[in-house]
């Protein structure tokens, strides 16, 4: 099966970049490219295309925003967020607008491509050092949740102690194995804790429980 992807980046050579390389997996074809939010959103509805790779920042309407009314519909596509993450203050928003995860623009094309196919498969990419930079970018920021001048902590109801201990670990960007290794539990019994809190806590995706983990007060406090 072909995973269809459109790219939407405001910078041409990015864009270019990208189609090169994706022309060159038979697996993968770019379906359009956009140059900014709103193109992004129309060529979604026109187009169908099973992945976008969204810039966070761009002219007319930005990465957050056109996320939001991408994966607003039942059928919309996955989105992966595409940052230079060091300089962007936004990719929190991004991934509570619905992306399924993010890549960083240094990062080796093969990188990239296994991501558009993991993310493509339905799972969300949120890789381990990603993520612990991620939370330490919010845990950075003032008026976090339970803060001065924050928003109150999320209460979590209905999981047991040890699905709230898996759900730290995942929050502070432990693989599945070294969830496993921490907790001296095989990777069977990870994966069955982490399908659990997804179900429980109404996550769509492994982003979703680090999001959740993050306003829980269960990292970066």
């Amino acid at each position: 099966m072909t995973v269809r992807v459109l790219l939407a980046d405001d910078q041409p050579l990015i864009r270019t970049a990208l189609r090169m390389v994706l022309t060159d997996s038979p697996d993968l074809e770019v379906a359009g490219e956009a140059g900014n939010g709103a193109e992004a959103v129309a060529l979604v509805e026109e187009l169908r295309p099973d992945v976008v790779v969204m810039d966070l920042r761009m002219p007319v309407l930005d990465g957050i925003e056109a996320t939001r009314r991408i994966t607003a519909g039942p059928d919309g596509p996955q989105v992966i967020v595409l940052t230079t993450f060091d300089e962007d203050e936004n990719v929190h928003g991004a991934l509570r607008a619905g992306a399924s995860g993010f890549l960083v623009k240094d990062m080796a094309l093969d990188e990239i491509l296994a991501a558009i196919r993991v993310v493509a498969g339905g799972e969300a990419l949120l890789a381990p050092s990603v993520t612990r930079r991620l939370i330490t970018e919010f845990a950075a920021r003032p008026g976090g949740p339970g803060g001065p001048g924050g928003p109150p902590r999320r209460e979590l109801t209905g999981i047991t102690e040890r699905e709230r201990e898996v759900l730290t670990l995942v929050g502070r960007g432990l693989s599945n194995a070294e969830i496993s290794e921490q907790l001296v539990i095989s990777p069977a019994t990870t994966k069955t804790y982490l399908s659990r809190l997804l179900a429980k806590l109404d996550a769509r995706d492994r982003v979703r429980l680090v999001i959740l983990a993050y306003e829980a007060g269960l990292v970066g406090a």
